[in-house]
């Protein structure tokens, strides 16, 4: 629905309304885009409006003269990305409705500070995540296999969830370069299942990163970063 306004930075609308309001423009959206808008909100920047559609963050004027989409709205007097801070709210999630039971789970120190991440074996920034999330003491860790890539990258999920031992397993391959070689005739349902629950989370690229707040941050996110936010929610 929204794919024909990403590549434009500015599209012209030919609605004009006086002074809507949030209702009011989520109507007029919807019937613009065809479906269903999620969100509108006054975004406190140059009168613009947020809406959330799709997973994504477009803006409008109060009268939709024009849109703004595919771009980032960044404040100018601390130059902080607005459009970032809101879509990690907007896609937060309950961490705690994680089907937890189809991850592989690994425990460092105590395991107090938890995060979730949904990784693609063949996904070369999972690798370097994974050889930084080696380094996160006093944590547990749940990976959940998310074969997107190719075919191949589904035949090693289904192997590494029939191993022995699925931690090592992963371990092996990710930090290691050693493909697992095991069957994978096992119940693999779990696989699929992160499939479909990653598509209706909209994750569409890997790794994801799911925070025990349930703020999600796509993409491989710096150690230090980790770090910082896992303190963050630990207060």
């Amino acid at each position: 629905m929204l794919k024909k306004f990403l590549p434009a930075v500015l599209a012209l609308s030919c609605a004009a309304i006086a002074h809507a309001n949030e209702a009011e423009i989520k109507k007029m959206m919807e019937a613009k885009l065809g479906g269903k808008v999620e969100s509108v909100t006054k975004s406190g920047y140059l009168g613009l409006y947020e809406v959330y559609v799709d997973g994504n963050i477009l803006y409008t004027d109060e009268k939709m003269t024009a849109f703004i989409a595919g771009g980032q709205l960044i404040e100018g007097k601390g130059m902080k990305n607005v459009t970032e801070e809101r879509l990690r709210k907007l896609t937060a999630i309950k961490f705690s409705e994680l089907p937890f039971e189809r991850a592989i789970k690994q425990v460092r120190g105590d395991g107090k500070r938890v995060i979730a991440t949904f990784e693609d074996p063949n996904c070369g920034y999972c690798k370097r995540l994974a050889k930084d999330l080696q380094k996160l003491d006093n944590a547990t860790v749940y990976v959940f296999l998310y074969p997107i890539l190719s075919e191949d990258s589904l035949k090693k999920s289904k192997q590494i969830w029939c191993a022995a031992d699925r931690a090592k397993a992963w371990n092996d391959w990710m930090l290691e370069g050693r493909a697992p070689a095991g069957k994978e005739d096992c119940d693999t349902s779990a696989v699929v299942k992160n499939q479909e629950f990653g598509r209706r989370l909209n994750i569409t690229g890997t790794p994801t990163i799911f925070f025990a707040d349930g703020e999600r941050v796509p993409g491989a996110m710096p150690l230090a970063k980790i770090e910082q936010k896992l303190a963050q929610v630990a207060k």
